[in-house]
């Protein structure tokens, strides 16, 4: 008898999502063709390192996680500046811009999200989005030129740019157009508790306000004007207004996709064999009984794992709270679970420590902990995920009590 053929998976993007997702399938299968595919010249780098490296705290070697050398060692196929252009899932084939056509046996789409341009740059210079090193990269040599800088959007992005240009000594604006930062996650005193740290850091705080026009000088931006008149001087503006997953590619395949691929808790797209993960994957979560999607870092290298094991045919069911956690100048936010960002008609209670510049709101739903955001001390943090993940009834009584008795 002849020996079986090695399986052939190709994964669509090379972020933690794909990468991990390639190590894993590399580690239980040593015979498999592993092709990772991605349109960036680089191997794996670290996003959440992106925000200390714009800050200057660490060097661009140290944001690389994985070398070429890496990959060839474990014999998966990297190829770098590559872009699929369709999927064929009835002949179960990749078609790459430049001609190329990849055959697979399971197919991974962890293609992320790109960040979303603001419909008033006017094609000037120096305006920029915060998704990718080279974005970083861009942003970082435009601030050692500048002086004045705006931030638009009431996004982390948003928060991590401001945080960054004024680290490095620009004025700075962060203007947004709602009432505060994460305005469907934190309420109103939470707002303010942002604001108040950054005003401490000396940011100019802008709600209620839209930008009405862009300006420039020889093509370059120079200044930005708000819905409300006002006129900010800007040698380089930071816009933060979400991302659109990247999924345009798969139009016509028959693979299901809303905001992106819809998948069941598997990470399973409608499609035999084709699968998703990361922020390309509009998953099922148990928790809440209904699809999302949740490009964290910590929930897209979870989710490489696991989707590994469904390619290979081990059904795991994916059952993880995703978390997010980032600086707020010297202090620190972190959201987990479930959230009003994706989920509507959450009940919530809400403690704050001014002076601590501590913050916590809770939400709840079918009288169970879903998810929440803290700000400032995180201590009780690993009984809350507990809760969640064990799916511990809390009654609407001991609610008040989760905030500060831990």
């Amino acid at each position: 008898m002849g020996q079986e053929a090695s399986r052939r998976f190709v994964i669509i993007g090379n972020g933690i999502a794909g990468t991990t997702a390639a190590e894993h399938i590399r580690k239980a299968d040593s015979n498999a063709s592993i092709i990772l595919l991605t349109n960036e010249p680089y191997s794996l780098y670290n996003r959440i390192a992106l925000p200390p490296f714009l800050k200057k705290k660490v060097p661009q070697q140290k944001v690389m996680i994985k070398s070429i050398a890496w990959h060839a060692e474990r014999a998966i196929d990297l190829r770098r500046e590559m872009l699929v252009t369709r999927v064929d899932p009835t002949t179960r084939e990749v078609y790459l811009e430049n001609g190329g056509v990849l055959p697979y046996d399971a197919l991974l789409v962890a293609t992320g999200g790109r960040a979303n341009p603001h419909p008033t740059a006017n094609g000037l210079e120096h305006i920029y989005n915060f998704q990718t090193l080279d974005d970083a990269i861009a942003i970082s040599e435009q601030i050692d030129r500048s002086q004045n800088a705006v931030v638009i959007g009431g996004s982390y992005i948003s928060y991590e740019l401001t945080e960054a240009f004024r680290a490095r000594g620009l004025q700075t604006t962060w203007m947004m157009r709602g009432p505060r930062f994460l305005r469907r996650v934190i309420e109103e005193e939470g707002g303010a508790l942002v604001d108040r740290i950054a005003e401490s850091h000396g940011v100019q705080m802008i709600h209620g306000v839209e930008v009405a026009d862009v300006r420039g000088q020889n093509g370059k931006v120079s200044e930005v004007v708000g819905t409300d008149g006002r006129v900010l001087p800007a040698d380089l503006l930071g816009v933060g207004v979400g991302i659109t997953r990247n999924v345009d590619f798969l139009a016509g395949s028959g693979i299901a996709t809303k905001e992106a691929v819809i998948t069941d808790q598997y990470l399973r797209s409608n499609i035999p064999d084709v699968f998703a993960a990361g922020d390309s994957a509009e998953y099922y979560d148990p928790y809440v009984d209904r699809h999302i999607v949740m490009g964290t870092w910590d929930n897209a290298t979870n989710q490489g794992k696991i989707v590994a094991q469904n390619m290979l045919g081990n059904p795991t069911a994916y059952d993880e709270v995703p978390t997010y956690s980032t600086t707020l100048f010297d202090n620190r936010i972190m959201a987990f679970g479930a959230t009003p960002e994706s989920n509507e008609g959450l009940e919530s209670v809400m403690w704050i420590d001014r002076e601590g510049q501590n913050y916590r709101r809770l939400f709840f739903g079918n009288d169970r902990l879903l998810g929440g955001v803290i700000i400032g001390q995180r201590k009780g943090f690993p009984k809350y995920i507990d809760l969640i993940h064990h799916r511990t009834p809390v009654a609407k009584a001991d609610r008040e009590g989760l905030l500060t008795n831990q």
